[in-house]
């Protein structure tokens, strides 16, 4: 077991009505504040009229940058930053999912200094402090909303990485299983695989902790118990409150506590896909896990099997993987490439983007060799 310093600082407020004490969590911070969002679905489901409401029950003045895309660019980041600097907002509001919580914590790290978006994220500057961040998740996916993580794709370096920051780590999160029950049920999947996927890095990273591998596997099988559940009754409250937990403990350290680091080999190869054809995370993930196992499974026999033991009860190798699959098909995520329904030239456009952004894991690298057989164990 390795060395490790356990650090989080995140304020979580779970639960009905959260939302209620977001304006007099925001007063000793700020009284302006710059409201960050996606594309506008927080209008129609009531979630924007209620944040709104507490802003100007408690007197704080705001303003909005919206258009976030789910898989978020480094352009739409740059104009928010440039209007908080001109605005001089106090604190950044993110209200959305994954890729706004995002966006949102790069905004407050490059807000309140001189810094371009692509030099901070390519860490050729580093800075010193960051305005503070709240966020209202909508969206049981990423775990952002309890991490110092955020990922961002550049569309004209064709780059699509990860950062991390302690200063980035929100100050207070406001988790409402109610705000997640208008996500439609093929976006609620797409979390799942990504809570799923999430686990698994961490899993097969550098280190070994045994409890911290019990944590992963309780997070694993309680996907399994209420998953499919939660797909065929998308509003029930319980379901929804189970897997927004799930997905905050799968990134908020708790499974690496122990390690040396996560692998994170999946998530490479999943982020050239969507940058490549816009897919969707969660659907990226799905179709890369099983092949990443069948590519590497000589490598992770050992892991593999125990994961089979304590999660599928699987006896082997291959059937470990299988039943990884047939969770995803259960959840209605995609396992073949085909099912991504990519151009005809996909096969040479993957390979030249893996081999121009050395996708890797941490752990368990990947070379040319691995590239041609991972796309053999997609189809």
């Amino acid at each position: 077991m390795e060395n490790f310093t356990a650090y989080n600082p995140v304020k979580v407020v779970f639960g009905k009505n959260a939302i209620n004490k977001l304006g007099i969590s925001v007063l000793p911070y700020s009284k302006k504040v710059m409201l960050v969002y996606g594309g506008g679905s927080i209008k129609k489901n009531g979630i924007y009229r209620q944040v709104i409401a507490q802003l100007k029950e408690n007197n704080i003045e705001y303003i909005e940058f919206s258009g976030i895309k789910p898989n978020p660019v480094h352009d739409s980041v740059e104009l928010a930053v440039e209007l908080a600097k001109r605005e001089s907002v106090g604190l950044i509001l993110a209200v959305g999912g994954g890729s706004v919580i995002d966006s949102a914590k790069l905004i407050a790290l490059c807000a309140i200094g001189n810094f371009d978006v692509w030099d901070v994220m390519k860490g050729r500057v580093k800075p010193k402090e960051a305005l503070p961040l709240f966020t209202v998740l909508t969206l049981a996916a990423t775990g952002t909303e309890m991490n110092q993580f955020a990922v961002l794709q550049n569309s004209f370096t064709q780059e699509k990485i990860g950062y991390g920051n302690s200063l980035i780590f929100p100050k207070i999160s406001f988790l409402d299983p109610e705000f997640t029950m208008s996500v439609s049920s093929e976006y609620t999947s797409y979390g799942i695989a990504d809570i799923a996927a999430h686990c698994l890095e961490a899993y097969f990273g550098n280190g070994d902790s045994p409890l911290t591998d019990k944590f992963i596997f309780s997070i694993l099988k309680e996907l399994i118990e209420v998953g499919p559940k939660l797909l065929n009754n998308l509003t029930d409250y319980d379901l929804r409150a189970r897997m927004l937990w799930a997905s905050t403990a799968a990134l908020n350290g708790i499974t690496v506590f122990g390690k040396v680091s996560g692998d994170w080999g999946v998530h490479d190869i999943g982020h050239i896909i969507s940058l490549l054809y816009d897919t969707a995370h969660g659907a990226t993930l799905s179709v890369s896990y099983p092949a990443w196992l069948k590519t590497k499974k000589d490598e992770i026999s050992e892991k593999l099997l125990l994961l089979g033991k304590e999660v599928f009860n699987s006896p082997n190798e291959d059937e470990t993987i299988e039943a990884l699959e047939n969770f995803f098909k259960l959840i209605k995520c995609p396992v073949r490439i085909s099912e991504l329904h990519l151009p005809e030239n996909y096969e040479i456009e993957i390979i030249e983007k893996f081999r121009r952004n050395k996708v890797s894991g941490y752990f368990y690298s990947l070379n040319d060799e691995d590239y041609y057989k991972l796309l053999i164990n997609m189809k």
